[in-house]
């Protein structure tokens, strides 16, 4: 797919956004139009902006070798190392792929399974969509042992974009999975790579409406286990085949809350309802279809469209960087500006995976840890910000870890994918995504 084109406003705030059956909409600031699911058609780019200046490059230097060990090339511009680091808990195994991307031909992306309520193996995704390394990407919903007979989707918790194309957004804070967060961290907080080939974190906010002929509604879920109470959520064919159950279910501040008793869904196909239902449903969506659900006050405002209703669906990601994402996954602030950020745990200890970014978004550490088998402690959230800040990173941001942490490299001599790190019980868990190191 060709990439979304830069229109960043004065203010720095950046939309991708897709439309469904598109009707004339007020202007929205910076929208950098990105290709539609499917059947939708998307609309025409407004005038450009005055484009976000450049920051200044960082100098990089690589990982020491007397501290880090020697590196071993994967592809050029592409190295594993591997080493052993001192923790609170004990000695701990380190797995380290650095990525330059200045390297002609080197990118970072997006790996994923097909469907966002889906996953495989980092392995086997690497291994089929051509990857040199891999690490895991976001937690995800993993387990509904709170709600009895709903079941789990397997979907992250954090925002994704595929090809400068939105995927799916944030969950509610008290509705994501892993660890206890960080003072300040948030559902929407991502790591990817920009249109501009530089990586970078920020936050990724849903922006969208339901127009329909009584007026427009406010839609602030797309494509998520959990949506806000009293809000309406968009499934798109992306969600894949899983059920929609889960997304009634807790609250905002509670995941485990019980499920809501009201509840409607409306399937709007080629822009005109065709049918509804006092249920979530299941089972794939049409490539020229989109379903919306309600809770609450968001399932009274559904049932007001009845079948054959025109209905329009538009959504955007408003980012707060001024450049639109090539690619983009659920990454939770580790370091900023060098230094680690206040308040993270330095107590428990777990395998865990990061990102970390230098050189001004041209070079990435992907890093994982070996599972809690043989010697290997694992490290706190505060020790592993600490090692990404010794690696030179100016920004990182934590992944989901545990029996999720897994990173990858090809061998370019056999071309088969090769797991680095020991992993957590000795066995590879399927994950909904990762990111992903591809050359030439």
């Amino acid at each position: 797919m060709r990439p979304v084109t830069h229109a960043a406003a004065a203010y720095l705030v950046v939309l991708l956004s897709t439309s469904i059956d598109p009707l004339p909409r007020p202007p929205v600031p910076a929208a950098d139009r990105a290709s539609p699911p499917a059947a939708a058609r998307p609309q025409a780019p407004p005038a450009p902006a005055v484009a976000a200046r450049p920051a200044p490059e960082e100098p990089y230097t690589a990982p020491d070798e007397g501290r880090f060990g020697p590196s071993e090339p994967v592809v050029p511009g592409v190295d594993y190392r591997s080493f052993t680091v001192p923790g609170s808990h004990g000695e701990t195994r380190v797995h380290l792929l650095t990525v330059d991307l200045r390297q002609p031909g080197v990118r970072a992306g997006l790996l994923f399974p097909g469907a966002v309520a889906s996953g495989a193996p980092v392995s086997g995704m690497a291994a089929e969509q051509g990857a040199v390394g891999a690490v895991n990407g976001d937690f995800f919903d993993i387990s509904e042992e709170q709600h009895p007979g709903v079941e789990a989707t397997g979907a992250t918790s954090g925002p994704m974009v595929l090809d400068g194309h939105p995927l799916k957004a944030a969950v509610p804070q008290g509705q994501r999975f892993g660890w206890t967060p960080p003072e300040g961290d948030s559902s929407e907080d991502v790591f990817g790579v920009g249109t501009d080939g530089r990586a970078r974190t920020a936050r990724l906010a849903l922006r969208g409406r339901v127009r329909t002929p009584k007026g427009a509604l406010e839609l602030h879920g797309l494509n998520q286990y959990a949506l806000p109470v009293d809000s309406i959520g968009v499934f798109t064919p992306q969600w894949g085949a899983a059920s929609r159950a889960r997304a009634v279910c807790g609250t905002d501040e509670n995941r485990a809350a019980p499920c809501s008793g009201e509840v409607y869904e409306v399937t709007v196909r080629q822009g005109k309802v065709e049918s509804v239902s006092e249920a979530p449903g299941r089972g794939a969506i049409p490539a020229d279809a989109v379903v919306l659900l309600g809770r609450e006050a968001g399932a009274r405002a559904l049932r007001e469209l009845a079948n054959g209703t025109p209905v329009t669906v538009d959504y955007a990601f408003e980012s707060s960087t001024g450049v639109p994402f090539a690619f983009a996954l659920g990454a939770y602030p580790l370091v900023r500006a060098h230094a680690p950020l206040p308040g993270l745990d330095t107590e428990v200890a777990e395998p865990r995976s990061a990102v970390g970014i230098a050189a001004t978004g041209r070079v990435l550490h992907l890093l994982s840890t070996d599972g809690r088998e043989n010697a290997s402690s694992g490290l706190t959230v505060g020790e592993l910000a600490e090692l990404l800040r010794s690696l030179g990173c100016a920004e990182a941001a934590y992944l989901d870890g545990g029996g999720s942490a897994t990173l990858v490299t090809r061998d370019q001599g056999s071309g088969q994918v090769r797991i680095r790190n020991n992993l957590d019980r000795g066995q590879e868990r399927s994950v909904p995504n990762g990111i992903g190191v591809f050359a030439g």
